[in-house]
């Protein structure tokens, strides 16, 4: 089969690059879609358009968006199912789909209505494009996850926070609240649901029981559940739960506590740290006393002694000063917005953390309010004016300048 990737060229704030070249579960997300896709597909052509797709060559096609976010599971139901049907197939999902409807449809244009269905920009044609193609609804296997019986204000109803985990992920990439939905919630979170639902089997089950009884290891922290790379070196106080992938040459420190991660190659991960459902790249760095849930760091970060990041997004070569919190909860209830097409919208979720971009500088002791970002290569400190960071930063703003330029804020920026 061959597959065409269609270009997105549109690049998403703050990182200011295409979606296909940010890092989605420690991959760019190119690459991750090749992975995906090379046991099906052995040729491929990049187009700009969708109306440069060559027509005429009767030859199997796989034609997708590079900026769709698609796991194994959901690959592999798509292209198994259209085969079986024979004829061209628009990838498609119920109107009903929780996964979809809950966290796919904000701050976007490439999952759209049409019918009774919801249709992306995935096709697949099994003789080119000799024929129109019909809606194929892949059911998303939404799993339920949250915190239950939390205090009412911080759930929409009943008490409970709750997200809706597909056994088969789907997402097209469009804001950095994406990115945060593609690594945590269908990404370590999907996985970990799929693991969860594989242990129902009386197979699995003796499988990790032996193991964990071979290591002398409690269930979820022996070898088949947590995965780790040549050369890591983990301090026997260190707690590791799964599933949890740690890349080579890893350092865990002493008393750190992981739980349901990815943790990418040659990583520091010192002592005291709490990492839960996160990502983090190659090359990142944790002194100690760190905390981070759900949230993404990019290669060659570092963040700094207490330091809290939750459902956060962190660009590469960033710095994170010690004891800067980013909030994920309004405390007035106002419904949470971030920047999307150069204007505020509303994100659909009653807690999201903040998004910093590229080559940052954040300095220590700031508390940054929810759903802001800061723009790449801004250089952020505190002051006596300013601790709290409640708008979001551009570039323009970054104290780099104001540095460069003592007479413009003489008081707060002296030589």
């Amino acid at each position: 089969m061959k597959k065409v990737i269609v270009r997105e060229k549109a690049k998403i704030p703050p990182f200011n690059e295409p979606a296909r070249a940010l890092r989605v579960l420690n991959k760019p997300l190119w690459l991750h879609q090749k992975d995906i896709l090379d046991i099906y597909c052995k040729a491929e052509l990049e187009v700009d358009l969708l109306e440069e797709v060559p027509a005429g060559e009767q030859e199997e096609l796989l034609i997708y968006r590079d900026n769709l976010f698609f796991d194994r599971a959901f690959a592999d139901a798509f292209i198994s199912q259209a085969r079986s049907l024979g004829h061209a197939c628009q990838a498609a999902f119920s109107v009903d789909d929780p996964v979809i409807t809950t966290h796919a449809l904000a701050l976007q244009s490439g999952i759209q209505r049409q019918g009774d269905v919801y249709v992306a920009d995935l096709w697949y044609y099994p003789r080119g494009l000799e024929e129109p193609s019909r809606p194929l609804v892949i059911d998303t296997g939404a799993y339920e996850f949250g915190s239950y019986r939390v205090p009412t204000h911080m759930s929409t109803e009943k008490g409970d926070l709750v997200f809706q985990i597909p056994l088969r992920a789907f997402l097209s990439i469009e804001n950095w609240m994406h990115l945060f939905v593609a690594n945590c919630l269908f990404g370590v979170l999907a996985e970990g649901a799929r693991m969860e639902r594989s242990l129902n089997s009386l197979s699995t089950q003796m499988k990790v029981f032996w193991r964990s009884l071979l290591e002398r290891k409690q269930i979820l922290s022996c070898s088949e559940l947590v995965q780790v790379g040549r050369n890591a070196q983990i301090d026997p106080t260190a707690v590791i739960q799964g599933p949890t992938i740690i890349g080579d040459n890893a350092y865990i420190g002493a008393g750190v506590v992981i739980s349901n991660c990815i943790i990418g190659s040659n990583v520091n991960i010192l002592q005291g740290n709490e990492l839960l459902i996160s990502v983090v790249g190659d090359r990142c760095y944790l002194p100690f006393r760190s905390s981070l849930f759900m949230t993404t760091l990019m290669e060659d970060t570092m963040v700094a002694q207490n330091t809290c990041l939750q459902f956060c997004v962190v660009g590469r070569d960033t710095f994170i000063g010690a004891g800067t919190t980013f909030t994920d909860f309004n405390l007035v209830p106002r419904t949470l917005r971030t920047m999307h097409q150069g204007q505020l919208q509303e994100v659909g979720a009653t807690v999201l953390g903040g998004c910093v971009g590229h080559h940052c500088r954040i300095g220590a002791g700031l508390t940054i309010y929810p759903a802001r970002i800061i723009e790449s290569d801004v250089v952020l400190a505190r002051t006596e004016e300013r601790s709290v960071i409640s708008h979001n930063v551009a570039y323009e703003d970054s104290d780099h300048l104001r540095w460069s330029q003592p007479e413009i804020h003489p008081r707060l920026y002296p030589r």
